[in-house]
């Protein structure tokens, strides 16, 4: 079964990632810390993404795409794929430029995912079992961070525990509460490429009517 992403969920979808964006953003004014001009570039970081909801957010976008343009992307991907898997199958972890990014900008940034929205400043998250876990940011911020002499109890943070929780509910509504018969998601932007639009398999509840 094909999963579709229409209507009020789109909505409430790019909503969520408007105040991921903003939380992001107050985080990365109070610390003065901007992509421009960095050296490296996060788009060849090996990101793995975990739900079914933006999985077809993203192909919402793609299939927006001129046909020639969808096409080449969908080449790239493939090929990210198998230069990723060569990697992997060698022990080494894929730095391998995301397939949606030109010339160091990503092309469909308005489909970007949560990965890709929250990485970068610090932040920190509770996980349902009530550990928490924290994150020191890219490279360039922990040096602002650094050179601003800091301590960890200083420094601001993007508390990402509700925005995750909130992309869960969403999650779970567009799995028709069925998310806990699907299959768990763990893919990277490339391989949600290749395999097209999400389907669920043999997502269907067992359980007798009555």
């Amino acid at each position: 079964m094909e999963l579709r992403l229409i209507g009020g969920l789109i909505l409430q979808l790019e909503q969520l990632y408007r105040d991921m964006e903003a939380a992001y953003d107050t985080v990365a004014g109070q610390l003065d810390h901007s992509c421009d001009g960095c050296p490296d570039n996060c788009c060849d970081s090996y990101f793995l993404h975990h739900t079914y909801i933006e999985w077809a957010y993203l192909w919402h976008g793609v299939e927006a795409l001129p046909d020639a343009r969808r096409r080449q992307i969908l080449e790239r991907a493939a090929r990210y794929q198998e230069d990723s898997s060569l990697l992997i199958g060698n022990g080494r972890r894929p730095k391998l430029m995301c397939p949606l990014n030109d010339d160091g900008r990503c092309t469909m940034y308005k489909h970007r995912l949560m990965v890709c929205r929250t990485h970068g400043v610090p932040a920190s998250m509770i996980r349902p079992d009530g550990k928490k876990l924290s994150f020191p940011g890219c490279f360039r911020c922990q040096e602002l961070v650094e050179s601003r002499g800091l301590a960890a109890a200083e420094f601001p943070v993007m508390e990402r525990t509700g925005l995750l929780r909130r992309l869960v509910i969403l999650e779970h509504e567009f799995l028709e509460g069925r998310r806990h018969l699907a299959p768990k998601v763990r893919r990277t932007i490339a391989s949600m490429l290749v395999e097209g639009p999400p389907r669920l398999a043999h997502c269907s509840d067992p359980r007798p009517e009555g």
